[in-house]
C-alpha cells in the first residue's frame, strides 16, 4: 500500500521532468534562433577549402559584435531564393570597387592576394562600386560558383552568420579557415 507521502514525490518527479524538457526544448530554440545553426555544404563551389556534405556550424553571433570582413566565410540567403542558403567568401566590402581582370581579383585598384585559390578562373568582370550595406561574394571554386559575379552584390541582410567550426566528417573537424586580410587587400 502507498503511503501519503510517496504520493507527492511522484509527482514532484513528474514535475521536474516536464520542467528540465521544457528547459531544455525553450534553451535549443534560443540558441539556434540568436547565436548558432548548422550548415551542409551542398556542391564544389567552395572547393577545396570546404566540400561536398561537409558540416558546418555557423556563428549567428559573430556579426552581432563586429561588421564582416573580407575572407570570411558566410552563409547567407540566395538573393534569388530565399528558401535556399548558400556559402561563399567575403571578396569586396562596402565603399569599395571590385574588378576582375583576366581571373585576377582587383579592390580600389590593387590586386587580390587569394593564397586558398587553386585555380583562377578566366575572364574578366568590371569594375563594381559596392554600396553601404552591402558585400561582393565568391566561391573557391570560381570556374563551378554562382556568386556576385552572376547575381550581384549581396544585401548584409540576407547573411546568417559567419562559418565557424566543421564538425564532419571528423578527418574535417576544427575550426573553418578564414583569410584575413586587415584593412587592405593584400
Amino acid at each position: 500500500m502507498e503511503s501519503e507521502q510517496e504520493r507527492p514525490r511522484t509527482g514532484s518527479a513528474l514535475r521536474e521532468l516536464l520542467e528540465t524538457l521544457i528547459l531544455t526544448v525553450v534553451t535549443y530554440l534560443l540558441v539556434r534562433t540568436f547565436l548558432f545553426e548548422t550548415y551542409r555544404v551542398v556542391g564544389q563551389s567552395m572547393e577545396p577549402t570546404l566540400v561536398q556534405d561537409e558540416r558546418l556550424i555557423v556563428s549567428k553571433l559573430s556579426y552581432r559584435l563586429h561588421e564582416p570582413q573580407r575572407g570570411d566565410i558566410i552563409v547567407f540567403r540566395d538573393p534569388n531564393d530565399s528558401g535556399r542558403n548558400l556559402i561563399k567568401r567575403i571578396i569586396g566590402l562596402p565603399g569599395e570597387v571590385v574588378e576582375i581582370r583576366n581571373g585576377l581579383v582587383y579592390i580600389n585598384g590593387q590586386q587580390l592576394d587569394e593564397p586558398y585559390l587553386v585555380e583562377y578562373s578566366a575572364g574578366s568582370e568590371p569594375q563594381t562600386p559596392i554600396p553601404d550595406g552591402y558585400y561582393y561574394v565568391m566561391g573557391d571554386n570560381r570556374n563551378n560558383s554562382s556568386d556576385s559575379r552572376s547575381w550581384g552584390v549581396l544585401a548584409a541582410d540576407n547573411i546568417i552568420g559567419k562559418a565557424a567550426f566543421t564538425y564532419w566528417p571528423v578527418p574535417l573537424w576544427g575550426p573553418v579557415p578564414h583569410e584575413t586580410y586587415g584593412d587592405q587587400p593584400q
